[in-house]
């Protein structure tokens, strides 16, 4: 695979968390050869969107990405809004990858508590965001396989 271009959308909520899921996804983007830029929004319910209008660009021709890495957290909290924010971002970032194609590693965390989280978001521990990273890479991969047949 060429050397891909890849744009890190990461949710700084859960500031530490964060730090690990990027840690991991930029390591292994970097393993990869693959290139990255890195941008920030606010919650895991704006990451979609910034993927979203990134693509956009990349369809005007102003921008030139292969594929996106989600990153954030969500952790239950005392009230129904942990479904809404885990529900509709993974549904956002499926009605991108389905309806529009576009390849999206999902390194959105939907947990429990603050334990769980960092024991996923750990680069030496389950490293969400470095099987995010790869999972972005792959996808790619298997796009380029798809066009090449046609």
């Amino acid at each position: 695979m060429a050397r891909a271009q890849i744009l890190l959308v990461e949710a700084r909520y859960y500031e530490d968390i964060s730090d690990g899921l990027a840690e991991g996804a930029i390591a292994a983007l970097e393993k990869a050869g693959a290139a990255y830029d890195r941008i920030v929004v606010p919650g895991a319910l704006e990451v979609p969107g910034a993927i979203a209008m990134a693509e956009d660009a990349v369809q005007q021709g102003t921008r030139s990405y292969e594929g996106y890495v989600a990153l954030g957290c969500v952790i239950r909290g005392e009230t129904s809004h942990y479904d809404i924010v885990a529900g509709e971002s993974a549904r956002a970032l499926m009605d991108l990858t389905v309806y529009d194609g576009v390849s999206i590693g999902n390194g959105i965390l939907t947990v429990e508590n603050h334990d769980q989280a960092w024991a996923r978001a750990d680069p030496k521990g389950k490293d969400k965001g470095g099987d995010a990273a790869r999972a972005v890479l792959r996808m790619i991969e298997l796009g380029q396989q798809f066009a090449e047949e046609e």
